[in-house]
């Protein structure tokens, strides 16, 4: 990494633009790209409640690095839309992963790194999983993030489960309505509590706000949290890939894992619990003060880790 990269940080009022379009799968997917087109290829997928902007350091460190660099907006977030009007508005785990892969193969990027955290990694790990001949190597925070439907009943600690009340809360049409409502305050109270060391201004706040106006951000948030519990069934044409996710597949590509010690919704840890499911090499790292969106708040960590696959 050089060192200007290192000590800049893009202001509140800057946009990842200009953003392109493209018909990908049952989507049409807005994302920006920077750096060479014959650069090594990196995936950067954000999560929920953010969007695109939380690459807004990580994207320029990496172009300038020769990396080409695609930030997709996610199903039901930015300007990004579904295709065709009868389409259900999924937001189960295949889905995210096989929207990833859409995009690559519109492309024309033949493997890439896959990098994300929170639905971004899940969609990272889903790829890594089940494509790893299209994966040069995965960075995720929070590490193996392929949901245990079939599990997700068995209850956690108490304290583990305070931080989750948005996803009991998402369960009931009162959830719905309320998102609906209040998405923008939901999303500050979550961005709040899960990243306590991260003093966020109103322009950063409202520059990824604006992505969750989208009209279908509402159906496909509340369907990925019903389906993640088993309450909801899932889109028909992702059958084979949640059949394929239910059996909890390794990940066989060289990985490293990323954990926030000031992420207020997954505590950090070092890495154990989930080491049998990486079968290449796998380095785990806890990064200082960091939350829950650790991309934008240590944007030097993250890239580092994604320049540290590309040049092994």
């Amino acid at each position: 990494m050089t060192e200007n990269a290192s000590a800049t940080r893009a202001s509140s009022s800057k946009r990842l633009e200009p953003l392109r379009n493209i018909d990908a799968g049952p989507l049409n997917i807005a994302y920006y790209e920077a750096g060479p087109v014959d650069g090594p290829a990196v995936m950067l997928m954000h999560g929920f409640p953010y969007d695109i902007h939380s690459y807004v350091d990580v994207a320029p460190i990496l172009a300038a690095q020769g990396c080409r660099v695609v930030v997709p907006y996610l199903r039901g977030y930015g300007p990004t839309r579904f295709r065709e009007e009868a389409t259900p508005r999924s937001g189960e785990q295949a889905a995210m992963g096989a929207d990833m892969m859409a995009l690559m193969d519109a492309l024309g990027i033949q493997r890439a790194v896959f990098a994300g955290y929170d639905w971004g990694g899940r969609a990272a790990c889903v790829g890594a999983a089940l494509w790893p001949e299209r994966c040069i190597g995965l960075v995720c925070v929070n590490s193996y993030l392929i949901q245990d439907i079939a599990g997700a009943m068995l209850p956690a600690r108490p304290d583990r489960e305070v931080p989750l009340w948005y996803q009991y809360y998402f369960q009931l049409e009162r959830g719905r309505a309320g998102l609906a409502a209040n998405r923008r305050d939901i999303a500050r109270i979550l961005w709040s509590q899960w990243s306590p060391n991260w003093q966020f201004d109103e322009a950063c706040f409202e520059r990824t706000a604006i992505a969750h106006d989208n009209p279908d951000y509402v159906d496909v948030v509340i369907h990925s949290y019903r389906h993640r519990f088993g309450l909801s069934d899932g889109d028909p044409q992702y059958a084979d890939i949640e059949r394929k996710l239910a059996a909890q597949p390794a990940i066989s590509v060289p990985s490293i894992t990323l954990d926030g010690d000031g992420d207020g919704v997954s505590p950090a840890t070092d890495g154990s619990r989930s080491a049998s499911k990486f079968t290449r090499s796998r380095v785990h790292r806890v990064v200082p003060r960091a939350g829950h969106n650790l991309p934008q708040e240590e944007p030097e960590a993250f890239a580092a880790s994604v320049m540290d696959l590309i040049k092994a």
